[in-house]
């Protein structure tokens, strides 16, 4: 059988900073959080546990003053939260990724200067949630075609229109598309990251030559999800895994070809385990 392991798979370089930030900070502090889980898998997040990293949901939380470190994850967190944060008076590490604290600044400084603003991306995610609150949260967050054409733009209106990182590049295109005619003026910036683009069109790539597909990654990640749907489109024989436990060989047994691609959240060893145990078998 032939494996083959997409080069663009795992750790993003937002992802790989984030969670060694994290790791460097390790016994600094008497006590050291991370705002929410600093990735999305569920494995690291547990080491990181094991270590005395705690993760917490909100700022109220943390006493004020106390000997502690918070960090920020790649995510990044909405402006109000920042802030709160400072008032505790406690040291914080910035851990968000800079392709996300680009978009924090875009969007901040394009309200300033009147225009509307639309984020492409999905409302329930960390990364758009945060975005939302670098521009008082006077946006509109778009996600699907049948949004975009009902986003209620104002055309006499400037507009700048930005995406979360791990968007669907194909599916930004298509509502930029529809978005571009509700305005005259519109300042399109699309920041989707080029390891999310990489990632995705590599992953279409082996998923239209395999006869089956293996994609590793945390169940709550947005990307890998994304990955999934993408390969799917190309290979009915999809699988979508959180760890070698999750994979049932007895399904890959007649196939000749199998592609292996993973989420930005996923760690190397992972991979690596899940292709030595395809190999293996076979």
């Amino acid at each position: 059988m032939e494996v083959t392991v997409a080069k663009s798979a795992g750790f993003c370089f937002g992802v790989k900073r984030a969670v060694e930030l994290v790791y460097e900070e390790v016994g600094k502090a008497q006590k050291i959080y991370t705002l929410g889980p600093i990735i999305h898998n569920e494995q690291v997040v547990r080491d990181l546990e094991e270590k005395g990293v705690q993760v917490l949901h909100s700022v109220e939380e943390i006493e004020a003053g106390e000997d502690a470190t918070v960090i920020i994850r790649s995510h990044g967190v909405p402006k109000k939260t920042a802030v709160a944060l400072q008032e505790k008076g406690i040291r914080i590490v910035d851990a968000t990724c800079p392709f996300v604290k680009k978009i924090h600044n875009i969007v901040q400084a394009k309200k300033e200067e009147g225009y509307e603003i639309v984020v492409v991306g999905s409302a329930k995610h960390p990364e758009v949630k945060g975005t939302c609150g670098w521009c008082d949260n006077q946006c509109h967050v778009v996600e699907t075609v049948q949004e975009a054409r009902d986003c209620p733009l104002d055309k006499q209106k400037k507009v700048c229109v930005v995406a979360q990182t791990t968007f669907n590049y194909k599916k930004f295109e298509d509502i930029v598309d529809i978005l571009s005619k509700k305005s005259y003026d519109i300042f399109i910036m699309n920041t989707i990251c080029n390891a999310t683009e990489e990632r995705q069109t590599e992953a279409g790539t082996i998923a239209r030559k395999s006869d089956a597909m293996i994609v590793i990654g945390g169940k709550h990640s947005s990307n890998t999800q994304k990955l999934y749907e993408i390969c799917k489109a190309e290979c009915a024989d999809t699988h979508f895994i959180q760890t070698l436990d999750d994979l049932d060989l007895k399904l890959f047994q007649s196939f000749r070809s199998v592609g292996i691609t993973a989420g930005a959240s996923t760690p190397n060893n992972i991979i690596k385990e899940v292709q030595s145990y395809v190999r293996q078998e076979h």
